[in-house]
């Protein structure tokens, strides 16, 4: 008796619907990313890389003035693009019956991608950056200050 009065506190209608949510969330990632584990965490970090580069994106363009909130709402669904990649990439390998060569190909793309513009971005705010990490996106650092001054003059 004792243990059915303690589900009391499990069996709650707020925890069947996070349940409810959470194996359709679940599946679906599965099926967009694979089943992998690897690939679950590949997208961890993916996800995280992105966050970074908002975050450090964010605190550059107030330090140079260039920050509306137009470009930040412009972003969303820049977002949303670069994690929907992975997922497309994911399919094209089911249809090919390629065992994940456009799934990791286009996420490392990606990653790269995103932390050459998040050190960009950290560099033009003002946070530390090793020198040698500062030469290898010296492209990106220049183009990112390049467009803030773009919008700076408009």
């Amino acid at each position: 008796m004792k243990f059915l009065q303690s589900l009391e506190n499990v069996a709650t209608p707020a925890n069947g619907w996070a349940a409810t949510i959470g194996a359709i969330l679940s599946t679906l990632f599965q099926y967009f990313y694979g089943i992998d584990s690897n690939r679950a965490e590949i997208i961890g970090v993916l996800l995280f890389t992105i966050a970074l580069d908002w975050m450090t994106g964010v605190a550059a363009a107030k330090k140079d003035d260039s920050y509306s909130s137009e470009y930040g709402l412009s972003r969303i669904p820049r977002t949303l693009f670069l994690i929907a990649l992975p997922a497309l990439a994911n399919q094209l390998d089911k249809v090919m019956g390629t065992p994940g060569f456009l799934f990791y190909g286009v996420t490392f793309g990606l990653l790269y991608h995103t932390w050459n513009s998040l050190t960009a971005n950290a560099y033009r705010a003002g946070w530390p950056i090793p020198k040698s990490i500062v030469n290898l996106v010296g492209s990106e650092i220049k183009a990112k200050a390049e467009r803030a001054t773009r919008k700076e003059s408009k």
